[in-house]
């Protein structure tokens, strides 16, 4: 069972500080917290993720990924 406080938390420390790595987060998390951070964080903190070596190139496709699930889901008026 994947913990939302610490999905969260993983994923302001890979994200937002680099203080983390995909590498040493559980594997359990990977795909919830790239989630979380495409449903939460802007597309300018997630490309300064990528851009301040914090993910790598596919970590950044993987979460981008969601973020167009989300464009998709999103109903047409």
């Amino acid at each position: 069972m994947v913990n939302t406080l610490l999905t969260k938390q993983y994923a302001v420390c890979v994200y937002v500080y680099g203080t983390r790595n995909f590498e040493t987060v559980v594997s359990d998390y990977h795909e919830p917290v790239k989630e979380y951070a495409a449903k939460t964080y802007t597309l300018e903190q997630i490309d300064n993720a990528l851009v301040k070596g914090y993910i790598t190139e596919q970590e950044y496709q993987d979460t981008m990924k969601y973020t167009i699930d989300e464009e998709v889901e999103a109903p047409v008026e």
